[in-house]
């Protein structure tokens, strides 16, 4: 057990095994949430991944805005943690081309960045879908139960609001 979680294989009512999480606290089994980490500063970004790891995410990253929007069309995970400066294209870009992405656009992305809060990069990705906007440097303590939220959120409680946390 890891952090209060058992981890089980369970079979599906196919017969095939299912890794699936078992939380003794809210009394069910609960799909691994995948996350995908975007930001071109490797240390920032293992930080980050590992952080998650041991939360009990499955994590998958990227370094550029352009493997981000490839990575979450191979992998469609449940929530984007996604910088805007970027090397080749901008995090506000690529938030931009996951949502016009039939298969992406359902994606909560959190903007984490190191710009001013109201910079026009910013304007662009909340304007692009983005959900939340966490300035840096992030307590990733914070952060976490942000995306407990997000990921909890359930589709008929409609579109997630904007969130703007320093």
């Amino acid at each position: 057990m890891a952090n209060g979680v058992q981890v089980a294989n369970f079979l599906s009512d196919k017969g095939q095994v299912s890794d699936r999480k078992f939380s003794p606290v809210e009394g069910g089994m609960v799909s691994k949430k995948k996350i995908l980490v975007v930001e071109d500063n490797p240390d920032i970004r293992q930080l980050m991944v590992h952080f998650f790891e041991r939360t009990g995410y499955d994590v998958f990253e990227a370094a550029t805005g352009t493997a981000a929007v490839e990575q979450a069309s191979a992998t469609i995970p449940d929530l984007i943690t996604m910088d805007l400066g970027l090397p080749d294209i901008t995090g506000a870009e690529a938030t931009a081309l996951l949502k016009a992405d039939p298969s992406t656009k359902h994606i909560p992305v959190i903007v984490i960045t190191a710009y001013y809060k109201e910079a026009p990069i910013v304007e662009s990705a909340v304007a692009a879908g983005a959900c939340a906007v966490f300035s840096k440097p992030v307590s990733l303590r914070s952060l976490e139960p942000a995306l407990r939220r997000i990921l909890t959120a359930t589709p008929n409680e409609g579109a997630l609001q904007r969130q703007e946390v320093q």
